[in-house]
């Protein structure tokens, strides 16, 4: 078995406040003499880069070998993998690599060449357009190249300086990446608080009175670490009293959730109530690109506005026409959506059963939340990659609070009910070891080290 007491830090960790290069220096002129910012990085890495020299290629930017399935190779042994958005297993299924194969030997890469307006569209863009927008049941849709980047310019083009964003506390961060660009008034509400989102709409509603603006709120269909779903009905009965616009980031509900797989909206019966539907091919369709989808008249209006589109290059056919086979699939193959829940299921009552906390889970996101520091969670995970071989990521502060480890398992249509009591049995192991302190330590283990 391996151990843990010889993997310590052993690096320090500059305090940017202790290092006489921050503090203002003047020349005979009594000028301020400017700090060259490339120094000044040396010495203030971020919350997650000071760690990078300890953590890199094993807690951070691990590498995964082998066909994307439940079970992969990492640092030289097979393990079970709990950390891939293959929801529906689309990743290998032979239609889908065929798909794929048969659009870049036909085409390339390279093609089309230029940005949609310019020169890049095709007669394939448009059709997968037209077969999202009716999949999500919506009048239109449109492409985009990565969904990070398509969110934040989504956001820019539907607010200007007038009008007022009201988010969800726990917006993924291209959400707040988005409104943050906004050079209007921002409101946030705490996570799913509906109370308080119609404080901060009674606040938005008294500002845009007095200058023709309007109201965009933001939140998630699925809330990608907790698993629980945005509030959409109860988000929606407040348009009944209040004039504004619901835009729904959907990543983990597409393809997962609702009778057709429309969504989060579909599943809460809200669907017609989004105004703005975004949805991403790198979750249930195992792939790149995203797209957003709407009434004709505001996505022509992205169409021509999202700057992030007009000026990138339009999304390569093949992945084009390989998303266009994976909808065709989600539409045809519900046992794929079947399988995914029998084994949510499974995971998610089996864990609660062994008495595990996961939260208000309402998706196939599972979190398990123990309690235990920063060193702790780093030795758990090392004992569960190296001695039981899962493979599964890790949260810790900031973003959960301090003193909470959250374990982040993402169950697919390729796991079996083997892999699922495997990895409960295993948790019960690893739980019992962490309350009775074999991972205590005051210092973060060394991946140098691991071998």
């Amino acid at each position: 078995m391996l151990t843990f007491n010889t993997f310590w830090l052993k690096t320090k960790i500059v305090n940017p406040t202790e290092s006489n290069n921050f503090a203002p220096n003047f020349n005979q002129d009594n000028h301020i003499i400017m700090i060259d910012i490339f120094e000044k990085i040396k010495h203030n890495r971020g919350p997650l880069g000071e760690h990078a020299k300890n953590a890199h290629g094993y807690f951070t930017f691990p590498k995964l070998y082998g066909e994307i399935s439940n079970k992969m190779v990492f640092n030289g042994k097979e393990r079970l993998v709990w950390s891939l958005n293959n929801y529906l297993g689309l990743a290998n299924h032979p239609e889908v690599r065929k798909a794929d194969a048969d659009a870049a030997a036909e085409f390339g890469l390279a093609a089309p060449m230029g940005a949609r307006m310019m020169s890049g569209n095709t007669d394939y863009h448009e059709k997968l357009e037209k077969d999202l927008a009716a999949f999500v049941q919506k009048k239109d849709a449109i492409l985009v190249n990565f969904g990070y980047q398509a969110m934040v310019s989504a956001i820019d083009a539907l607010v200007d300086r007038h009008d007022v964003i009201v988010y969800d506390s726990e917006s993924h961060a291209c959400i707040l990446d988005g409104v943050r660009l906004h050079m209007g008034k921002r409101f946030v509400f705490p996570h799913n608080n509906i109370d308080n989102l119609e404080k901060q709409l009674q606040r938005a509603t008294n500002l845009v009175k007095d200058n023709e603006g309007g109201i965009l709120v933001i939140t998630e269909g699925v809330f990608g670490m907790s698993g629980d779903q945005g509030k959409l009905k109860e988000i929606a009965a407040l348009k009944q009293k209040y004039n504004f616009r619901l835009l729904v980031d959907d990543a983990h509900g597409f393809g997962t959730l609702g009778e057709t797989g429309a969504g989060a909206g579909e599943e809460q019966g809200v669907q017609d109530d989004i105004d703005v539907y975004f949805g991403t091919f790198a979750k249930s369709m195992a792939s790149i690109g995203a797209f957003l989808a709407g009434d004709t008249d505001v996505i022509e209006y992205l169409r021509y506005n999202m700057r992030s589109q007009i000026f990138a290059k339009s999304l390569p056919l093949p992945l084009v026409l390989g998303a266009q086979k994976r909808l065709e699939l989600l539409k045809t193959k519900p046992e794929l959506k079947e399988k995914l829940w029998t084994i949510v299921n499974a995971l998610q009552n089996g864990l609660k059963d062994a008495g595990f906390e996961i939260g208000n889970t309402q998706s196939c996101v599972t979190p398990v939340y123990l309690n235990g520091s920063i060193p702790e969670a780093t030795n758990l995970i090392l004992d569960l990659r190296e001695n039981y071989n899962i493979f599964c990521s890790m949260v810790v502060y900031p973003v959960v609070p301090k003193g909470i480890i959250l374990l982040r398992l993402i169950p697919t249509a390729v796991h079996t009910m083997e892999d699922v009591k495997y990895t409960i049995d295993t948790f019960s192991t690893i739980h019992d070891d962490l309350k009775a302190g074999k991972y205590q330590s005051d210092k973060i283990p060394e991946f140098s080290l691991v071998s």
